[in-house]
């Protein structure tokens, strides 16, 4: 390290303290990573990962403000990192410069117990927030796959969602209000309510940003009740679409379903077999309600009796209750050397009921058949589900990937841009609720069309000197 680099450290130690900077080679390979199979493949096969130069640990919004001054003035690029469960390398310093590792920012500040409302800051993980509110009798309702190892404002960053979004909301639809620090250095808060007619919603903007814009360090969510009842019911379907109708139905109905997901056939056969030990072929949908007892009452009456009508075979709820006690099974991969053979992604996209089949089929076959070479299978879920569509999160597994890491990258690459351009041809989205990181960026354009115009000029805006994870989202480089 150089004199004007070692300068630098130097004047964050000023800002966060000594003990809340480190250049130190371990610190830095740990924050050279994230889930992505692929940023975890080219490490596991011992190729020199992306480092910062600096990773620092601030304590208060005060001093994220001071970094990012800082930041500005030499032109710094910074990359905001929260749990590190991210998978599309959104949270990778392709730039180097300063990882701003957001893990000693975990207070909970206040719990309104009048407004039902928790204050937190963004670094606190999403488990030990659930936990804290309830010990005092509530819930976010907000469980990701992630839930553990995923921190609040990762979620907020890539406007994540949980399995409970179906009723409940995306992460978005939590947000009352937010503290943010902009990338030169102002402290703002957005509104103290979000639902007004007093101009653009700021919260919109600042969630699934990731990064780009800023840095959010706290945020005001809201709460509900811990449930009186909540309960889970497994169906089979002998076909995928019946399984996604009788879905459609239940939603359109409005009849408050928390949880609906819904398994193709494949995935049934690996995934649901492996963690449920269910040995029978079809499509698997596990269906859930929460809230009073006459009300669970109701909603399940209503729900099943359309599910019954499309051919949903009642498996009762020891099935469903099951899949619910280990939902996290399906999310936490086994690092073990027989996984380590195997590369694996996921890529999800939201859809109409009426454009999303479509989007699996023509994926599906155009993965199978075009990657069959490395022996590539794809099976899908559908886990998030609104009133006009539903998200569908495919699995894409490479059973025999090359070893060669250049020509892995490159296969892996054209898998998603084949994936991708489906979903965007069908009108889906590049992405429901993992982010656009570094792997998606370049469909962002297309999926926006002109649009994406308005959001570079924003970028521009906020971020003259392009410090704030630049090259993520679309975004120019430097």
């Amino acid at each position: 390290m150089g004199y004007f680099e070692r300068m630098i450290c130097y004047e964050l130690e000023e800002i966060v303290g000594q003990e809340n900077v480190t250049d130190q080679l371990a610190d830095l390979e740990v924050v050279s990573t994230d889930v992505c199979s692929i940023s975890r493949f080219w490490i596991d096969r011992g190729e020199e990962p992306v480092k910062p130069d600096y990773v620092v640990f601030p304590k208060t919004t005060e001093q994220v403000s001071e970094v990012l001054k800082l930041a500005n003035n030499y032109k710094i690029p910074v990359t905001p990192r929260g749990g590190g469960a991210g998978d599309t390398c959104g949270a990778l310093p392709i730039y180097g410069g300063i990882v701003l590792d957001m893990s000693k920012m975990d207070r909970v500040i206040k719990v309104d117990e009048n407004n039902l409302t928790v204050t937190a800051e963004t670094g606190i993980l999403q488990c030990d927030l659930e936990d804290a509110i309830n010990r005092k009798g509530y819930t976010l309702n907000f469980f990701p796959a992630s839930h553990y190892c995923s921190a609040l404002g990762g979620f907020l960053a890539n406007r994540g969602s949980g399995t409970l979004s179906s009723k409940y909301g995306k992460i978005e639809n939590l947000v009352v209000t937010m503290e943010v620090v902009l990338p030169t250095g102002e402290i703002t808060h957005t509104l103290p309510v979000p639902d007004h007619s007093t101009g653009p919603e700021l919260n919109k903007l600042f969630v699934g940003s990731e990064g780009t814009l800023g840095v959010i360090t706290n945020a005001t969510l809201k709460m509900f009740y811990l449930p009186e009842e909540r309960r889970f019911n497994a169906f089979l379907f002998k076909s995928l679409p019946d399984a996604i109708d009788a879905g459609r139905l239940v939603m359109v109905n409005r009849l408050g379903a928390s949880v609906i997901r819904v398994y193709d056939e494949i995935d049934t056969k690996v995934m649901v077999k492996k963690v449920l030990g269910i040995e029978k072929e079809g499509s698997f949908m596990v269906i859930g309600f929460d809230g009073p007892t006459e009300m669970v009452d109701l909603q399940e009456k209503l729900a099943f009796k359309i599910i019954k009508e499309k051919g949903g075979q009642d498996l009762g709820r020891e099935p469903g209750n099951t899949w619910w006690q280990n939902r996290f099974k399906f999310y936490y991969p086994p690092y073990n050397l027989e996984a380590a053979r195997v590369v694996h992604g996921v890529f999800d996209t939201c859809a109409t009921f009426e454009n999303i089949l479509t989007i699996f089929y023509e994926q599906k076959k155009a993965i199978e058949e075009g990657f069959k070479e490395w022996e590539t299978t794809y099976m899908g879920h559908f886990s998030h589900w609104y009133d006009y569509g539903t998200i569908l999160y495919p699995t894409f597994i490479m059973h025999k990937p090359p070893q060669d890491v250049n020509e892995l990258l490159r296969i892996n690459h054209r898998i998603w841009s084949v994936g991708t351009e489906i979903a965007i041809r069908h009108g889906g989205t590049v992405n429901e609720h993992h982010g656009i990181g570094l792997r998606l960026g370049r469909f962002m354009k297309e999926n926006y069309g002109p649009g994406f115009v308005i959001l570079q000029r924003i970028k521009k805006a906020l971020d003259p000197n392009n410090i704030m994870n630049p090259g993520k989202m679309g975004f120019e480089g430097r």
